[in-house]
């Protein structure tokens, strides 16, 4: 389904952040304030409007996460999550960063699917990792999110020119 007028671009911090997206996404302030600053956030707009949101966060010189990924509710379930997921996937390419890194609870079932069909594959858990970082409980689809499941993709970089020998007649 093609969206009229999506488009996917760097947070303008001259303008408001989208909290109400970023933190469907992660209820705690303390660290959605922490992504940004360390991160770049990305959005997806249209007519203006902030329908998506998703925060890339260095973690070394080779690695990177995606956190903070969100869609309006009425926008869900017409692929924008899919765009920002591989939007984010080739700002971490066009960086040469090898590894990106998504966490998301045990209980995220739709989340869980999307990443998946996106290309992530599951690497470990981090058990009870909602239980010790957040205050309050949460439970989703009836369950209550205890793990984070962290997946894993691993871009795959173009071949050097020098390594093309057999593209050569």
């Amino acid at each position: 389904m093609e969206l009229k007028g999506l488009e996917i671009k760097p947070l303008d911090w001259n303008g408001a952040v989208p909290y109400s997206l970023l933190l469907e996404a992660d209820p705690s302030r303390e660290k959605v304030d922490s992504n940004l600053q360390k991160g770049d956030c990305y959005v997806a707009v249209i007519e203006e409007r902030t329908v998506g949101v998703a925060v890339l966060v260095p973690i070394n010189e080779n690695e990177t996460e995606l956190v903070n990924l969100a869609v309006s509710e009425e926008f869900r379930g017409k692929g924008i999550a899919k765009k920002l997921i591989f939007f984010c996937l080739d700002v971490c390419k066009n960086k040469q960063i090898a590894e990106v890194f998504v966490g998301t609870g045990n209980s995220s079932l739709s989340q869980l699917g999307l990443y998946q069909k996106c290309g992530f594959r599951m690497d470990h858990i981090l058990k009870d990792y909602f239980i010790e970082h957040y205050q309050d409980e949460i439970v989703e689809n009836g369950i209550q999110c205890r793990d984070m499941i962290v997946l894993k993709q691993s871009i795959k970089m173009p071949v050097p020119t020098a390594f093309r020998r057999w593209e050569q007649v």
